[in-house]
């Protein structure tokens, strides 16, 4: 039986592409849904059945715009991850939704099958910004998603915002966080903007189109945000992300600390149990439709060693010494002695008994730091 077992679903559908995401998901195949659908619960299904019907810790539906399902149709998703895995009595139940696209219908379905935290995809109060982004909600959108979402029964939302859009200053991004803050959500997420290859952004930003903030205003809007929502009653529990003590996701924290997880649907990873293998399904509409298999790709144990350093030092706790001792027969120090040292050194990290983390200084740059790690551990 699989011990703290995660589940990820994947909507992969899309009102329109927004000009920032090279995430897999596809504008205008609505009319694929139903049969996206029938594929999504047979996978499901028959997972279930293979690993005899394990407890669940965790689920999070994701996407695309999962509430672009008609409500019988997230219906069925809900009921076949329900039967196959039951939930744990306390048990995280989250689905993202954008402003503007979840309906009181959705919302009552939602709940009826046990979804119990609501990540709204706000990332801006700005009306330029959201246009910019290719957003299609205005704020007033947000505030009214959050209203009906709270007369449905949640009680634990999450609104993400994001910092380093073209044309964002710092006076914009304080606004919106202002708004945020007033919807009095339990979890507010500040996400960097990357750039990724590919996207209109990225072709925006090569042709001088579009100019990015300085990288030193950027770091004034991680700080804002940091000071803002501590202020608030916020606590940063990781690189990106901010919550009410008690109110952080169950089901990312499970995932940087290499619990074990199944993902169903177009692109969706699973971790196995025994940490060691990835399933990738195929990324494409048609080719996970047809039935295509996963791709299954094994993990060496420098791999696994990476991974949890990786993850681990997106979170403000750091890696669990213990725990990476308990998950890989070695200590931190026997395989990174080196690279821990030298960022402790140069004031990017820190290590006591329990852990070994990054300093604020540190999480800023992050990728620096895990390079050493990389090519120290092979």
């Amino acid at each position: 039986m699989i011990q703290n077992l995660g589940l990820y679903v994947h909507i992969p559908f899309c009102a329109k592409k927004c000009a920032y995401c090279d995430f897999p998901s596809y504008a205008g195949r609505m009319g694929w849904r139903d049969r996206y659908v029938d594929r999504l619960v047979s996978e499901i299904t028959q997972t279930g059945v293979l690993h005899a019907h394990p407890v669940a810790e965790t689920a999070y539906i994701g996407g695309g715009t999962p509430t672009l399902l008609t409500p019988n149709q997230m219906r069925r998703v809900l009921d076949a991850l329900n039967q196959s895995f039951p939930l744990a009595q306390d048990a995280e139940f989250s689905c993202e939704a954008n402003p503007g696209m979840v309906s009181d219908a959705m919302l009552d379905t939602l709940r009826a099958g046990g979804v119990n935290r609501l990540s709204l995809g706000a990332q801006s109060a700005n009306a330029a910004e959201l246009s910019l982004l290719g957003r299609q909600h205005a704020w007033r959108q947000v505030e009214d998603a959050v209203a009906r979402a709270r007369r449905a029964g949640f009680d634990n939302l999450n609104i993400d915002l994001m910092m380093g859009l073209p044309g964002q200053t710092l006076a914009t991004f304080e606004d919106t966080l202002d708004a945020a803050l007033a919807l009095e959500p339990e979890h507010i997420s500040c996400y960097g903007l990357i750039v990724e290859e590919g996207t209109p952004f990225a072709q925006g930003v090569l042709q001088g189109t579009l100019a990015l903030p300085a990288e030193d205003e950027e770091r004034a809007m991680v700080d804002l945000a940091l000071d803002r929502l501590t202020g608030a009653g916020f606590y940063r529990y990781e690189v990106s992300n901010y919550a009410r003590p008690g109110r952080e996701c169950k089901h990312n924290l499970n995932c940087w600390q290499r619990a074990p997880y199944l993902g169903f649907g177009a692109a969706a990873h699973s971790l196995m149990p025994g940490l060691a293998e990835r399933r990738a399904n195929p990324d494409t509409l048609e080719a996970y439709v047809s039935g295509q298999p996963a791709e299954i790709a094994t993990l060496s144990p420098a791999d696994q060693r990476f991974e949890s350093v990786m993850l681990g030092l997106r979170m403000v706790q750091g890696v669990l010494l213990a725990g990476f001792q308990a998950m890989h027969g070695v200590s931190l120090r026997d395989v990174y002695a080196a690279p821990m040292e030298r960022a402790v050194a140069q004031g990017l990290a820190e290590m006591d008994e329990r852990a070994f983390r990054l300093t604020l200084r540190g999480m800023d740059v992050m990728n620096a730091v895990l390079v050493d790690f990389l090519d120290e551990g092979q």
